[in-house]
Parts: structure tokens; sequence; C-alpha cells
């Protein structure tokens, strides 16, 4: 057997009998799969190179004349591949986006769109277009917050992520720890800036109190991820109390409102919250391997991963139950015949995922699948929670 690598980016293998057929089919699988693998697993992927079969074609003779069988497999360089610099563009874009953790992104972003829509539809009369730029300044600080609060936690759980998240940039050796630091220390400044510039002395407090959590729950000496109480606590306050709190009341003092609560607002408010301590206490479930090397003490260590794995469920569910007895005891305050069924439907999807994590003897594929899922549960609280 033969295996040819030429300049044109070709493989070409040959085989001068047919006898070796199988094992040829075998290795060009093995090869294929690899590839498919870097095709979809992009973050690991720096070079930007694209994969693709070209052609292939086999033939099938008698023993007594055996023909070669060749199949070619081609690669094709992006446009960008030519020019180095744009290939470091390209690379660090990649990086970053890595380095601000998407799915919290769209989590502060759908929690943001959510309320300031709600708060709008409260108060019809009172939109101006001059609101759109306010808005969307309030959206790039609390992106920007966020990736403060995500980025720091890189830099200092850079061993831990090796384990656990080697996808990540800095983990991954993508990203050097003085970008990051620059990065972070940017998110920080702009946020600030931006935040005092529009929003008043309250928020800008209550946007600093934030990043203050965000910092003591990484950055030694205090380190607070190390206590699991603590480390949810916090998680719950930023993400659940601090977000929607601030934002409505960000909102409606644009509006020139004085801050009231609304039934809607005290509801998101208090699910989200309660939906944030499972996210903390959840999120640990694929990382219980480096935290135990690291000495990182979470719920998932201590009570292991399927008690974790029920807990959180189970409280999502009490969750679930809360909002449809809400529906039910408070219909002038809530549109039952819509909030009730969404919500029943949600539980259902809950309870069969966790069905669905059970059968799987918790697998870290499982568990992987699961996390994923209470994330997509929490993103679909905040796209109907204007429409409850």
């Amino acid at each position: 057997m033969e295996l040819s690598l030429s300049s044109s980016s070709s493989i070409r293998l040959h085989s001068s009998s047919s006898s070796n057929y199988n094992k040829s089919k075998a290795t060009l699988n093995a090869k294929f799969k690899f590839y498919n693998t870097i095709l979809k697993c992009p973050n690991t992927l720096t070079s930007r190179t694209t994969f693709c079969t070209t052609s292939t074609s086999s033939r099938f003779l008698s023993n007594k004349s055996p023909k070669p069988i060749s199949i070619k497999a081609c690669s094709q360089v992006g446009a960008a591949g030519s020019d180095p610099s744009l290939n470091k563009v390209a690379d660090f874009k990649d990086a970053f986006w890595r380095f601000l953790r998407p799915h919290t992104i769209r989590g502060t972003a759908l929690g943001s769109v959510s309320l300031v829509t709600r708060a709008l539809l409260e108060n019809p009369d009172l939109i101006r277009w001059s609101l759109v730029f306010k808005a969307f300044s309030g959206l790039i600080a609390l992106i920007c917050g966020n990736g403060y609060i995500v980025g720091i936690n890189q830099i200092y759980d850079i061993g831990i992520d090796k384990v656990n998240k080697p996808y990540l940039p800095i983990a991954a050796g993508d990203l050097s720890v003085q970008s990051a630091w620059f990065l972070v220390l940017a998110f920080a400044v702009v946020g600030v800036i931006i935040v005092a510039m529009n929003f008043g002395q309250f928020i800008t407090s209550l946007y600093c109190l934030g990043l203050f959590l965000g910092t003591i729950y990484s950055v030694p000496p205090l380190r607070m991820k190390r206590f699991p109480v603590v480390a949810f606590l916090i998680i719950a306050t930023v993400r659940g109390f601090l977000l929607n709190f601030g934002v409505y009341y960000a909102v409606r003092a644009a509006l020139g409102l004085t801050f009231q609560w609304s039934s809607a607002v005290a509801f998101i408010t208090t699910f989200v919250t309660l939906f944030a301590l499972v996210i903390a206490i959840t999120k640990d479930l694929p990382d219980v391997e480096g935290d135990r090397k690291f000495e990182i003490s979470t719920f998932a260590t201590k009570l292991g991963v399927r008690n974790i794995g029920l807990l959180g469920s189970g409280l999502l569910l009490i969750n679930y139950i809360g909002s449809i007895a809400a529906a039910l005891y408070m219909p002038q305050a809530f549109r039952g015949n819509f909030m009730v069924p969404v919500h029943t439907v949600l539980a259902l999807c809950l309870i069969y995922q966790a069905w669905v994590l059970e059968r799987a003897k918790y697998t870290q594929e499982a568990i992987a699948g699961y996390y994923r899922f209470v994330w997509n549960l929490f993103y679909a609280e905040y796209i109907i929670f204007p429409f409850i």
C-alpha cells in the first residue's frame, strides 16, 4: 500500500490487491471522521483550513485482475489563507468570541431586550426614538460587564480550564494572558463610562457592584468560587437580581418614571434568580474532574453529579409549578391562557431531559447536553416574558 501527499494537497491511496480493500476503507473512514471532527469543532481549528472531499472512485474487480483503488481528498484554503495578516485577524476574532463565552452573552442580551420590551409595552405613550440609542448603549455596557466577569475568571482558571474546558482561548493557547488582561480592563472601563454617562449614579453603583462581585468570585485571595454557597449566591445575585432590577429601573428612569415593581417584573426577577441558582450549581457538573484536581469545592464534587442533577431539575420544576400557580391565582396580573400551557410544556421538556440524563448514567456527553438544555430553558423564559 502507498500513501502519498502531493503539493496540490491531494491524498492518494493505492492498493495493489483487492484483499487489502477493507483495510484501506477502514483507514480512510478514520481519516474522514477526523476531518469531520475538525469541521464540527471550529474552535479547535486555528489554521482556517477547510477540508472537502472532491471525488471518490473505487473499482471492484476479480482477484485475478486487481486494479488500483484511487481516492482523492483535497484541502481548500479560505480567502484569507493567502494573507497572514487576515489570518491573524480571523484567529483573533475566533478567540475573542470564545473568550466572551457566547452562551452567557445570549442570556444577558435576551434578558435586557426582554425587560426593555416589557417596560415599553407597559408605557407605550412614552416611547421616543431617542431611547433607541440609550437602550443600545445599555446593551453594550451589559455585554462589557459580562465579558469582564467571564474573562477574569478565565485568567485565573487557566490550569482548571486545561482539564475542564481546553477549548477556551487562554487554555488552548489562542489568546495570551496579556491580551486577556487588556480585554477585561477595557471591558470594565468602557462599561463603567457608558453607564455613568447615560444612566446616573444609582445604576452606575449597581453596575460597579456587579463587577466587584464578579472579581471576588475569581480573584485571589478571596476567590469565592472555592466556597459553594457563596459562589452560587454571587451568580444568582448578579444574573438574577442585579440584571433584572437594574435594567427595569434604568428603563423607567429613561422614560421619566419613578421605579415601581410590577407583578410581571417581580415574577421574572424571582424566577430568574432561582434559575440562576440552578445554573450556578449545575455549571460544575461537567467540571468535576478538574475541580477535584485543583481542590475546588463545589456541590458537584461534594454531593455527586447525580444528586446535583436531580436537585437542579427539582428546583427548576418548582419554578415552573410556581409560575403556573401565579398565573392561576393572579389572573388580573398574568395572561393565564398563555402562561399556563407554555410553562407546562417547558416543565414536561425538563422532566424528559432529566430522564434522558438518568438513562444515560450521567456520562460526560449527557451532562453537557443537560447543561445546554438548562440554558435553553433560561433563554426561553426571557423570550416569552414580554407576553405573559
